[in-house]
């Protein structure tokens, strides 16, 4: 009986000493980029057990090998405005991980997109991915160009100028991009043109987040949001609770938001706030989702109008008094880190019940560590937000049969999907002996199965 509790303490210690040094390493070889660092450490804290149980992965450098992406293209993108001026951005597509699959991940337009937001997108992706079951692998792509106040023509040149260089690293069965924050159906369109353009015929597999009419799936619109509900509402099944009658707050006003929304009032909440990047609108009545819908997805409008719309809501400017609301349930759906330790702290004061990241890594390593302190039911990013990517697979799947699904079938396909995504994390944090922590069952369910991969594949 010593000799074993000897063994498994140097186990621990050796594999405590491993995980160390490979985040150490990911900080020499990678200065100065914050995000990327934040991603690394949240998922490398929660493996220790497993290199304890599984030692092999540690003799074959699964793990410094999956903190290095495969590839990383960064490329300038010049592009003309209305008025005849030249204005020149910078591209990237990480291409993380493709142990799995072909590498999937969406493109993001906005102006604090770097290297580092890349990269820490591309690293959650190879997760998030390997947690739908499907075989893709993980990737990330963006620019720093910013679409608010741009003609429709001036993102259609800024797209086609992006896509000019980007079609090169991209295919099929090699590297399927999607939407992301600032990138649309609109911004989809544009590029799946130039892409036909550049290479001919009509490969409707390459892109995902397409128009209905060439190649697009039903219900991919609503899946991130959709998918964050329905992850939730595991959660909250699992404690003997429910949306019914929740008072729900969601940050953002975009895509995920909308949906997350619609899904949340459809299971009987109250959903009494949401924002922008300017602020953010609280209705005590509830949000009217027809108005949000109209701002943002027919008149391109900042929130503040809805109070125009309802006015017993009140506007507030700046987004990060939103988490001073009282609420049973609360959904980070616009960015990264926008829940600090401090918010969190006033949610959890103010008896929240729930957390579901909509957003990637909405939440600092800070605010997560008060979410679980204070036995708050949380759905992290790479588990809660997997829809997307989800029935982005589904779409591929429909593109390859040269076929169409239901609006009905995708939605049940993605319900299902996002059970089973809660029900592997909740198995793997049982198994490594951390029951109920989410946060280290995902990164586990998650990891296994690309490391596995990666060893049968080997040393690549």
């Amino acid at each position: 009986m010593k000799l074993i509790t000897f063994i498994s303490e140097e186990n621990q210690t050796a594999a405590e000493q491993y995980v160390q040094s490979v985040y150490q390493s990911v900080i020499k070889r990678n200065p100065h980029e914050s995000e990327f660092h934040q991603a690394v450490k949240e998922i490398l804290d929660s493996l220790t057990p497993v290199f304890v149980k599984h030692p092999k992965y540690m003799k074959s450098g699964v793990l410094e090998r999956i903190v290095e992406p495969e590839r990383v293209v960064s490329f300038r993108v010049p592009w003309v405005d209305d008025n005849g001026n030249v204005h020149v951005n910078r591209g990237f597509r990480a291409q993380f991980n493709s142990a799995l699959g072909p590498y999937k991940g969406g493109i993001r337009f906005h102006p604090s997109v770097n290297a580092s937001i890349i990269k820490f997108l591309g690293f959650e992706q190879i997760f998030k991915n390997s947690l739908t079951g499907q075989p893709i692998g993980g990737g990330k792509g963006g620019s720093d160009f910013d679409p608010k106040g741009k003609s429709d023509n001036e993102i259609m040149r800024f797209t086609q100028s992006f896509m000019t260089e980007l079609y090169k690293y991209i295919g099929p069965d090699a590297d399927i991009p999607a939407g992301d924050i600032g990138v649309g159906a609109r911004e989809i369109g544009f590029m799946f043109g130039q892409y036909k353009r550049i290479r001919g015929g009509h490969e409707a597999g390459v892109l995902t987040g397409k128009g209905i009419v060439y190649g697009g799936s039903l219900t991919r619109t609503e899946a991130t949001g959709y998918g964050c509900v329905y992850f939730v509402n595991e959660m909250l099944k699992f404690k003997g609770l429910s949306f019914q009658d929740s008072t729900v707050v969601i940050s953002g006003s975009g895509n995920v938001s909308i949906y997350a929304i619609e899904k949340a009032q459809q299971l009987g909440a109250k959903v009494i706030a949401c924002s922008d990047s300017n602020g953010y609108i609280h209705d005590p009545n509830g949000i009217n989702l027809e108005t949000v819908k109209l701002l943002k997805e027919v008149e391109r409008q900042r929130i503040s109008e809805y109070v125009k719309h309802h006015p017993q809501a009140t506007y507030t400017e700046g987004c990060q008094n939103i988490w001073s609301i009282p609420c049973d349930i609360a959904l980070p759906c616009a960015t990264q880190n926008e829940i600090d330790e401090e918010s969190a702290k006033t949610l959890v004061a103010n008896g929240v019940k729930a957390i579901g990241e909509g957003a990637n890594m909405p939440s600092t390593l800070e605010a997560i560590e008060v979410f679980l302190n204070n036995e708050v039911l949380f759905g992290p990013a790479k588990a809660a937000n997997a829809g997307g990517v989800a029935v982005s697979a589904l779409e591929m799947a429909q593109n390859s049969m040269r076929l169409s699904w239901t609006f009905e079938e995708v939605d049940a396909k993605l319900h299902s999907i996002m059970k089973n995504i809660y029900e592997s994390s909740v198995l793997a944090a049982e198994e490594y002996g951390y029951s109920g922590n989410l946060v280290v069952g995902a990164n586990i369910a998650g990891f296994i199965k690309v490391a596995d991969a990666m060893m049968l594949q080997g040393i690549v």
